[in-house]
């Protein structure tokens, strides 16, 4: 688990002290600025688990010696997300999700695909390195994304367990529920399956996407869950399960959120986990925006 409460090392004056204290605080020797490879070995000593092998969680864009003048976490490291952090000083991206258009961000394929080039160009013309960290505060205790996403929706009384990702609610209905979902996670593309005036006491939340088949389509078979919340999943798979348990009479929802919506309070979060790690430079969320707009009948 990251550290919240790191303690700040005092300033020590003299010349082999300070050598000694800027190797403590990740500091690189030439010029004193941290660099982007030294603020991931920060997270790696702060995440409370082994550092996987085989992992998406890597710097998958620029080097590891970019000097990082402040940090922005996001979602989706999009082209108009590294703009506006690039515009607020902030050169280094911590991204959830891809930055290349496919999980494990390979991009020999790419090369002189006309969008690729110009996103790789920007990222090399501004010095920016992007870092994925996705794997690793999914696995952190609790769930980097699920505490951001509770604690954004206010959902931490509500859940079973500490860390959990069921949550009971004593007197709400499915359209009170995704009122309120609408709200405070501001999304407007969220699509649901079932009554909206269907009473709700039991949520399971699978932020991001539901692949897991399966396994999903257990936890909606629950008798005591009412609804089943994701980012995004195959409409032939767990959003057609749920239709013909409508269809046949059962009182049951799903809420598809989106993707982006469904996990970047995880992320906003994220960056109050990062300050007290890297009080060198400034970090701050840069939130992506929700990539669709909604056709109205």
């Amino acid at each position: 688990m990251v550290c919240m409460s790191m303690t700040r090392r005092s300033l020590v004056v003299g010349g082999a002290a300070l050598t000694a204290a800027s190797r403590v605080h990740g500091f690189a020797q030439a010029g004193g600025a941290l660099t982007a490879g030294e603020v991931v070995e920060r997270i790696k000593g702060k995440v409370g688990i082994p550092w996987m092998t085989e992992t998406v969680d890597r710097i998958v864009a620029g080097s590891p010696e970019v000097r990082v003048k402040g940090i922005a976490t996001t979602m989706m490291a999009t082209q108009e997300v590294m703009q506006r952090a690039v515009a607020a000083g902030r050169n280094m991206i911590v991204t959830h999700e891809p930055t290349f258009w496919s999980h494990m961000d390979t991009t020999k394929e790419l090369e002189g695909d006309p969008t690729y080039e110009f996103k790789r160009r920007f990222i090399a013309e501004h010095d920016v390195a992007v870092f994925r960290f996705h794997d690793h505060w999914h696995r952190m205790t609790p769930d980097g994304i699920n505490a951001g996403m509770m604690r954004e929706l206010g959902w931490e009384k509500n859940a079973v367990s500490e860390g959990s990702h069921e949550f009971v609610f004593d007197a709400t209905t499915l359209g009170g529920l995704v009122e309120t979902m609408v709200k405070r996670l501001n999304a407007h593309s969220m699509r649901v399956v079932g009554d909206a005036k269907m009473p709700v006491r039991r949520v399971v939340a699978n932020w991001g996407y539901a692949s897991l088949m399966p396994n999903v389509i257990k936890v909606a078979a629950r008798p005591d869950v009412d609804v089943v919340i994701c980012g995004e999943t195959r409409e032939w798979e767990l959003v057609e399960y749920v239709q013909d348990q409508v269809a046949s009479g059962l009182k049951k929802a799903l809420i598809v959120v989106n993707h982006v919506a469904s996990e970047q309070a995880g992320m906003k979060y994220c960056a109050d986990r990062l300050r007290p790690m890297v009080p060198d430079v400034p970090v701050e969320f840069v939130a992506s925006a929700e990539p669709f707009w909604v056709v109205r009948a």
